[in-house]
């Protein structure tokens, strides 16, 4: 069989990118073991500004744009609301956070991501704020599972999905680049945190972190918002909610842990005592693709340019993947200046 683009995993970054490539009219097939990835247990959370120090996420002016427009069609296609915009209430947690915060209001650029700060003595119900709280705009999430299981179906209608074990040795590159009964022009790895062992690839810099979330039954009554109080809560409906997440980089396996149930629960206490008591129903574990600069992964093989990596999105992949897709291709069809490529290790990480 011959076509365009074989793509290795069908987590969010080789899914939104062979959707998008099957909309111009590429031939693709994509393979996947059929295991639960990091995308299926992600919240999907977007947040246009995080950090201690309230900073935009670079490029997040052209990146949530795009994020919206691709999640809008989508649901057009699928007849389904997979992005759900929620605005997300900040809890201070230092008089030197608020005002950081109250400084970046000021600023131009900050103005359609941050709304109004309820201060110190104000409270919000069922909830500790002794530092008052701000709201964030145009924050929201992604419903990554029924995402993925959509793509899998569409693939599967239109013969572009392999269940399978990747085993690298399969995949012959000269004298015409072959895996199994398929001849493909390109190969694209988007495999998550397992590119640490393709044999191509594990050159670039990875840095693989573990996270868990815990998804709650309660009875207290919460605002309407996303809330996010160094950790983040996500109200699923009137009685469940998702609480997360860890951040573990020496233990990178999927197993939940009773170390980092108590975190989150721990960390859940001081804000809402009630919450904290609530009742667990879901406790799950995975790994994020996260990179050395925070960066994704994109581009080419130095050596093979028949192979190339699409990954390294780590919590952030709701957010960047659906611009980045587009970048992607177009760099692919009509050799366009590529950010993110991962040209920028060539020199110092790969050795050939």
């Amino acid at each position: 069989m011959n076509i365009d683009f074989l793509i290795i995993g069908q987590g969010l970054a080789g899914s939104l990118l062979a959707w998008e490539l099957m909309q111009r009219d590429f031939k693709v097939v994509i393979i996947d073991n059929g295991r639960e990835n990091a995308s299926q247990v992600a919240a999907g959370l977007i947040n246009p500004v995080t950090g201690m120090r309230f900073v935009k996420t670079v490029d997040v002016d052209r990146l949530l744009p795009a994020a919206k427009q691709s999640y809008s069609r989508l649901a057009e296609f699928f007849q389904q609301t997979f992005y759900i915009e929620k605005p997300m209430l900040r809890f201070f947690l230092s008089n030197k956070e608020s005002i950081r915060c109250i400084n970046k209001l000021d600023n131009p650029d900050y103005q359609d991501y941050l709304g109004a700060i309820t201060p110190s003595g104000q409270t919000l119900d069922n909830f500790s704020t002794p530092f008052g709280f701000l709201q964030q705009k145009q924050t929201g999430y992604l419903l990554t599972r029924p995402l993925l299981c959509c793509l899998k179906d569409f693939f599967i209608a239109r013969g572009s999905y392999r269940l399978a074990e990747l085993d690298y040795r399969d995949i012959q590159l000269t004298p015409v680049l072959r895996w199994q009964d398929i001849s493909p022009k390109k190969i694209i790895f988007c495999e998550g945190h397992h590119a640490t062992n393709n044999c191509w690839f594990s050159w670039l810099p990875f840095q693989a972190v573990k996270g868990e979330i815990l998804t709650l039954e309660h009875q207290t009554e919460l605002p309407d918002n996303i809330l996010n109080y160094g950790n983040w809560l996500i109200p699923l409906n009137s009685c469940h909610i998702r609480i997360g997440a860890t951040f573990d980089r020496e233990n990178l396996n999927t197993q939940p842990t009773k170390r980092g149930k108590n975190e989150l629960l721990n960390a859940l206490k001081p804000v809402s005592a009630n919450l904290a008591q609530a009742t667990l129903i879901n406790h799950q574990a995975n790994i994020r693709p996260c990179t050395l600069d925070k960066q994704p992964f994109i581009g080419p093989h130095p050596q093979y340019p028949q192979l190339a990596i699409f990954n390294g999105f780590g919590a952030k992949g709701s957010l960047q993947i659906p611009w980045f897709s587009r970048h992607f291709i177009d760099a692919l069809l009509v050799n366009t200046p590529l950010s993110s490529a991962i040209q920028r290790y060539y020199a110092t990480h790969f050795t050939g």
